[in-house]
């Protein structure tokens, strides 16, 4: 019996946290998996790039909650 897609989502919204956010990487990889797989090594070397910039001092990370945060509220206020 086939179950409509409103069901199997109400479903996996109930999983675990763990399981739902494993469930959507495989649908998310269903959708294309050679685009992923092409890409995959260019974020690997800009993840490495970024850490090396952060452990060689080169750039410094900027906390979320007195930086980005502020930012991000003045962004979206002044969108309103």
């Amino acid at each position: 019996m086939a179950r409509d897609a409103a069901s199997v989502i109400e479903d996996a919204l109930a999983l675990p946290d763990e399981v739902c956010a494993s469930l959507a990487g495989a649908l998310l990889n269903s959708l294309d998996p050679e685009t992923e797989e092409a890409v995959e090594p260019a974020w690997l070397n800009e993840i490495q790039r970024r850490a090396a910039e952060l452990d060689s001092g080169a750039v410094a990370s900027v906390p979320w909650a007195e930086e980005v945060d502020a930012k991000l509220r003045a962004v979206l206020t002044r969108g309103r």
